[in-house]
């Protein structure tokens, strides 16, 4: 396989990652008691110098609770074929990674409602109560 990328002008190299192998569990038939098509695909993202310091952190604090002693890993066994599997794990880390390093969404500046909508919301409120009303019972 060769370099997972994140971004444009941004991969994992290929010497970062460590793959397992093992059986999967689910469809497959005779050969899935034989073929090790689950896989497990690691990158230590707290040694990795891949990215910046900032990027880092902001990374590691996304993922604190993916990450096993610094370690990301992604799992992937919904294919019956280990190289779909594998196809699979690398683009579900590069995912992972691109939503963790993103830059935090703008804040959301407060606005006041506009009178019209306020207006019908009024509006809306009172015939609901209208309605209800006109379903009681005479209860004078």
């Amino acid at each position: 396989m060769a370099d997972v990328s994140i971004r444009p002008g941004l991969a994992i190299p290929e010497a970062e990652l460590s793959w397992r192998f093992s059986r999967s569990s689910g469809p497959g038939g005779q050969g899935v008691n034989t073929t090790d098509s689950r896989v497990e695909l690691s990158w230590d993202l707290a040694g990795s110098d891949l990215l910046s310091p900032g990027l880092k952190a902001r990374a590691v604090e996304r993922l604190a609770g993916r990450l096993v002693t610094g370690v990301l890993t992604i799992t992937a066994s919904e294919h019956r074929s280990q190289l779909r599997n594998r196809e699979a794990a690398e683009a579900r880390l590069a995912s992972v990674v691109a939503a963790a390093i993103a830059p935090p969404p703008r804040a959301r500046r407060a606005t006041k409602p506009t009178r019209g909508s306020v207006e019908r919301r009024i509006a809306e409120k009172k015939r609901r109560g209208q309605v209800k009303r006109g379903r009681r019972g005479d209860v004078d």
